[in-house]
């Protein structure tokens, strides 16, 4: 490129952003903000997966974490020093070192939680008489000379183990600690000796010097083996009768090891490595499997027992922690790229309609330079260097706004996504313009959609887009969005197909209500009508792209605020399930029964609304199961299900007894959500009421679940309960039940038990947290106080869960955002000429306040359109891909105990309706806004001669 050329490039580049800096100033930033949008979201997920990674490794238990590496105590066949050198510090200090060195990447130590020593494997039965016997059986205790005890603990009382002499497999006494909790529990103190049976000699005296506070309890020194930090009261395997002993570790000095030599208790070498995750990324997880796989079982073990011995095994639970979050993972990113794609082709779909506006602003510009001989390269050239001025700054400021305030993330994939953003633009505005001047034009077509047909080749397209569409709904639906595979685009695209195939038939659907409106119209006196849907109808806002934007981005704001209130609610459901009310006090043992004057008590509490005193008996024993006729023949009665309906389910062998008040569980249950519980049909009076054989006992009507009832059938049968035995017959069916989580239970008026008294109360309302546990606390420390809304914090969000929900919330506000934006696009780009309308027609006698309704008019159509069919498109979106989407790894996803049924997704209608809303709104403000500033401008001032407009 020659010196000329250049200069006389720059000052065209120059003259044309100082000419509309106003529009180069919004594109730069409309730019910005999609490429932080595009390079954050690699970076938020990486951030998240790498989060989520450390985070289950971190609170996982030590013993499932830790990496273990043992090998037997040396051989009896070698010399008697070469098997005590074996198991001294010094050398098991060595081999640590080299195992450290060894570890296959990505997996490293924590160092400064490293263990090792030489512990007995098999419990030794101590018969000192002042060590407690619950059962009258000894306990049976550990020993272990394990390295750095004086580094992880504090000396509570006496003094650090120590060896005056050296320690031999033949020594007869070495010293030893024991923790705190050992200590109270065992009953040991300061000075204590205990024997220790040795093989060659009659025994070890081990005397306890001290009383040690381990520094970091929870930590992998400690609870890595938690016997050493605190003992244990287990059942005895001989024996036939359920009997306990205590368990417990005794701490030896480090350099003490030899003297397990001679023992019978089995001794071993061990290393405990736990791992460091602080450097660990999301990409890390496959590879961390495969060297916990090859530690195993594969190359790393054969270098591992290069270092330790031939007979060294590694174990460790890290392996399957890294593969339940990749399970998680895997279960996550197809759910998140919905919404991945959904934002993205919404951000391209307002980008190319930005293109469009700027190219219909200067169509005329480029028409005259097309006409005076400039080439179609030369005019694209010029527009590519003016777009990439402003464009590739603004990418550039993106991506660095993404990388600082977005976390640790790989650097390239998000610069990759801001640069697409920025090629897309510095392509899609020159392409775009420069195709329209292909040919000369001599003057502006009219762009009449009521007269226009499309082309055979546009049907082709559409037919094929609706092909696809169909294609990823039906996978979506049959197999969901996890794929062996991977992520499977075509499906995670469904609900963009779905928004594409609206926006297509709502284009071809627009002339019809126009022809039909405009004919009444005509016959009107006044011309505004008449006018508005003239131009609604010529008016390219009204166009495939516009219509495409808006409901590609009412969709995507959907379907995220469903996934969002679908997690709130699948949380809010499962607290519900395992509290059953607000607040529920009960035993903590099953057995346990609460006192009236604690249930009378708690019933008056300020903010109480309702008490629902209940008795729970789990595992009752069902009789056989009535025949297939009975069952068949037999109605639950009412309820939510019947017993024709659950008649399959005739398996339930074992049930939960549930005595209630009637009146008051039927509160509770209505509190609750649960369907209306017919506390009637509980009243043994009528056939339910009549005696059975010899007129001794009642029959009991019940209200079951559907299994029971299909097992029992409607006729009555004979129960053994701890609350009496009794006959029962069923009256009808539920699904649920407000006091149980099992799925089989028997609901019975507590006051026809022979022992009815309580063992659960449910509260409904908002009592005082401190308050209610006061009153509860006062009638003893073996009830336990259960909130509802503690229950619900337990579902506390795991970094990952977190990450992904925060990325739907940013897909409902940047879909609302570009949704508006689309809008706004769309009325822009007939700005002039609106403003040209109304300069004519007020020469024509057109007032000012019709000018506003005019354009107000003109406006409607489309907006109600856009917002109507995205208002559809959203919910039909939900609607068929709801079946295939399982909120469950987002929702309950690692939390002990909670309910794991299929979480789907659920309408929100503040995402569905406050975005449609929005752009109603934003259209009759903005044709508002411009009818207000068109009238304060001269007729003179927007008509000249020779305007084609």
């Amino acid at each position: 490129m020659s010196d000329g050329k250049r200069a006389s490039e720059a000052p065209w580049i120059r003259t044309r952003l100082r000419t509309a800096p106003g529009a180069a100033s919004a594109l730069a930033v409309l730019v910005l903000v999609t490429a932080f949008l595009a390079a954050a979201f690699p970076r938020a997920v990486d951030a998240y997966e790498t989060k989520g990674l450390r985070h289950d490794i971190t609170t996982a238990a030590p013993s499932s974490s830790v990496v273990e590496v043992a090998r037997p105590q040396p051989g009896l066949e070698l010399p008697q020093e070469q098997r005590e050198a074996a198991t001294r510090s010094d050398e098991l200090a060595r081999i640590g070192g080299e195992l450290l060195k060894a570890l296959p990447a990505p997996l490293r130590a924590d160092t400064s939680s490293v263990a090792y020593g030489v512990r007995t494997t098999k419990g030794v039965v101590a018969t000192e008489p002042w060590l407690p016997r619950p059962d009258a059986v000894p306990p049976r205790l550990s020993y272990a000379a394990q390295s750095g005890i004086e580094e992880h603990a504090t000396l509570v009382a006496g003094a650090w183990p120590a060896t005056p002499a050296e320690v031999t497999e033949k020594s007869g006494a070495v010293q030893g600690v024991v923790t705190e909790e050992t200590a109270s529990l065992l009953k040991v103190k300061v000075g204590a000796t205990i024997a220790l049976p040795a093989s060659l000699r009659k025994t070890v005296t081990v005397t306890i010097t001290g009383i040690i506070a381990p520094r970091d309890p929870l930590g992998s020194y400690w609870s890595a083996d938690p016997l050493m930090r605190s003992p244990s009261l287990v059942p005895d395997p001989e024996s036939p009768f359920p009997v306990f002993f205590w368990t417990g570790t005794v701490l030896l000095a480090k350099d003490a090891g030899p003297v397990l030599l001679g023992t019978a208790a089995e001794p071993a070498l061990y290393w405990r490595i736990p791992p460091d995750a602080t450097a660990l990324t999301g990409t890390d997880g496959s590879r961390l499997r495969a060297s916990v796989a090859t530690l195993e079982g594969g190359p790393g073990l054969l270098k591992v027992r290069e270092i330790a011995g031939g007979t060294a095994v590694v174990s460790t639970g890290l392996g399957h922690l890294v593969e339940a979050n990749a399970r998680m993972r895997d279960a996550i990113s197809p759910v998140i790229a919905v919404a991945a794609l959904g934002i993205g082709s919404v951000a391209a779909v307002v980008l190319l309609m930005t293109g469009a506006l700027i190219a219909g602003r200067r169509r005329a510009e480029l028409a005259l330079m097309r006409s005076r001989g400039g080439s179609l390269r030369g005019i694209g050239g010029r527009l590519l260097a003016e777009t990439a001025v402003t464009v590739l700054p603004a990418t550039a400021l993106g991506l660095l706004l993404a990388t600082l305030l977005v976390g640790e993330g790989r650097w390239w994939p998000g610069a990759l996504a801001a640069a697409g953003v920025g090629l897309l633009v510095c392509v899609a505005l020159p392409l775009r313009t420069t195709l329209q001047h292909i040919r000369p034009v001599l003057g502006t077509p009219r762009e009449d959609m009521v007269s226009a047909r499309p082309s055979r080749r546009r049907t082709v397209v559409e037919l094929t887009l609706l092909v696809l569409a169909v294609a990823a709904v039906t996978a979506l639906r049959r197999r969901g969005t996890s794929t062996e595979g991977g992520t499977d685009l075509l499906v995670s695209a469904a609900p963009v197909l779905v928004a594409l195939i609206a926006a297509l038939v709502l284009v071809r659907l627009h002339p019809l209500p126009l022809r039909l409106a405009t004919r009444p119209m005509a016959r009107l006196r006044g011309a505004i009508g008449f006018l508005s849907l003239a131009r609604a109808g010529r008016s390219s806002a009204g166009g495939a792209l516009p219509l495409l934007a808006l409901l590609l981005a009412l969709a995507t704001a959907a379907f995220g605020g469903s996934v969002v209130a679908g997690i709130g609610d699948a949380r809010d459901d499962a607290a519900l399930a395992s509290v059953g009310a607000d607040a529920r006090i009960s035993g903590r043992s099953e057995r346990t029964t609460l006192p009236e004057d604690l249930v009378r008590t708690v019933s008056g509490l300020d903010g109480v609304r309702n008490a629902a005193p209940v008795r729970v008996e789990y595992g009752i024993a069902l009789p056989e199961p009535a025949s297939d006729a009975a069952a068949a023949d037999g109605d639950g009665g009412t309820g939510t299900g019947s017993g024709t309906e659950a008649g399959a389910a005739t398996d339930s062998r074992t049930a939960a007894l549930v005595g209630v008040d009637p009146a008051s569980y039927a509160r509770a249950a209505r509190a609750a959500g649960l369907p209306d519980f017919p506390a009637g049909r509980l009243r043994p009076s009528g056939a339910a009421a009549r005696t059975a054989g010899d007129g001794s006992d009642r029959v009991l009507p019940v209200i079951a679940s559907p299994g029971v009832a299909a097992r029992l059938s409607k006729e009555p049968r004979a129960l053994k309960t701890l609350s009496g035995d009794f006959t029962v017959r069923v009256v009808g069916t539920t699904e649920r039940a407000a006091a149980v989580s099992p799925t089989d239970f028997l609901i019975v008026d507590s006051r026809s038990l022979e022992q009815g008294a309580p063992t659960t109360l449910l509260l409904t309302g908002t009592p005082d947290p401190g308050k209610l546990r006061a009153a509860v606390a006062g009638g003893g420390e073996k009830y336990a106080v259960q909130l509802r809304s503690e229950e619900r914090a337990r579902y506390v969000d795991t970094p990952m869960q977190a990450g992904a929900e925060r990325i739907y919330l940013t897909a409902v506000a940047a879909g609302a955002g570009y949704a508006l934006l689309a809008v706004l696009l769309s009325l822009l780009q007939t700005a002039p000429e609106r403003k040209t309308l109304l300069a004519r027609l007020r020469t024509m006698g057109l007032t000012t306040a019709q000018g506003r309704r005019l354009l107000a008019f003109e406006a409607t159509p489309q907006a109600v359109l856009a917002a109507g069919g995205g208002l559809f498109t959203g919910w039909a979106a939900i609607a068929l891909l709801s079946p295939g989407i399982d909120l469950v790894p987002l929702a309950l996803a690692g939390v002990a105990g909670s309910d794991t049924s299929p979480v789907t997704l659920r309408t929100d209608l503040w995402s569905l309706g406050l975005p449609a809303a929005g752009v109603v709104v934003l259209t009759a403000a903005v044709a508002g806004v411009q009818a207000w500033w068109a009238s304060r401008r001269g007729s003179i001032t927007e008509l000249r001669a020779g305007d084609s407009r």
